[in-house]
């Protein structure tokens, strides 16, 4: 049976999506033509151009695409009922499981901001901002529990997030750590760098 005209074109739009992911991940967005895109997946770019007619649109779509999912898979792990400590360990775990699998989005998400216009760096950050407060919450909740030691649950947050981002840059599948290690050490470094008590 022939393909619709429709699914082609989804089909298509994916091609460019993924051929972009690649090469603005390994050269950086303002280095990479759309004619460099075409090219990646043997189209040339008046054929983008009906998918999507800037490259910003591109690197938008890219940003929140990552972010949505982010979220939606976030949102069917996360447990409200789990107390402040186990939670945060989930948040850990969690965190770490997913950047490892998708390094490109974490590398364009981080380094490419920069680039969005206004508006789509409003609306990226918006999203960035809803992941974040989870785990605001669960920081300003040990706190007020008196199971973490945190100054100031923002600050905290930033750097937690960070520190379990940086995974990323450097963790490697044959690496000398294994995932399940490498979640263990965080999660303690983590726990001292809040300052969490023991039952």
């Amino acid at each position: 049976m022939a393909r619709k005209v429709g699914s082609i074109g989804a089909e298509t739009a994916d091609r460019v999506r993924l051929a972009a992911l690649s090469l603005f991940a390994r050269y950086g967005y303002a280095a990479v033509s759309m004619r460099q895109i075409g090219r990646e997946i043997g189209l040339q770019a008046g054929a983008i151009y009906n998918h999507f007619p800037t490259k910003q649109h591109l690197l938008r779509g890219l940003m929140v695409e990552h972010m949505e999912r982010l979220l939606t898979a976030w949102e069917a792990e996360r447990d409200d009922n789990l107390p402040p400590r186990e939670a945060l360990v989930a948040f850990v775990r969690f965190h770490i499981r997913y950047h490892v699998k998708c390094g490109e989005e974490v590398f364009i998400s981080y380094m490419e901001l920069r680039n969005l216009e206004e508006q789509n760096f409003v609306e990226v950050e918006e999203l960035r901002r809803r992941y974040e407060h989870s785990l605001r919450s669960i920081l300003e909740a040990g706190t007020e529990a008196r199971v973490f030691t945190v100054s100031d649950p923002r600050v905290a947050t930033m750097a937690v997030i960070a520190m379990l981002t940086g995974v990323t840059n450097w963790y490697r599948t044959d690496g000398r750590l294994s995932l399940d290690e490498i979640e263990e050490l965080y999660v303690r470094m983590i726990s001292g760098a809040v300052g969490m008590k023991e039952n």
